[in-house]
């Protein structure tokens, strides 16, 4: 394969990306070190809107929980 890729070729693939990509570093760095799910846990909980879409899941989720165990144990 180094027959077909002249010098430049392998000196170009060897630098690292441009400043101009730096916002997918941060996920290129979560994907390497295998945290993908709290990057996005991370970034979701920064956004207000994704921050009180996941307070409402959990609450409603809670809410079916307890329903479920109160209805199990007889009080409704």
């Amino acid at each position: 394969m180094n027959a077909i890729m002249t010098k430049i070729d392998i000196e170009r693939a060897a630098v690292p990306g441009s400043s101009d990509w730096q916002g997918l570093s941060e996920i290129d760095q979560a994907i390497r070190d295998n945290r993908l799910v709290e990057y996005r846990i991370k970034k979701s909980w920064a956004d207000p809107w994704g921050r009180k879409l996941t307070i409402a899941v959990l609450l409603v989720i809670a809410a079916g929980f307890s329903y479920l165990v109160g209805a199990s144990l007889g009080f409704w």
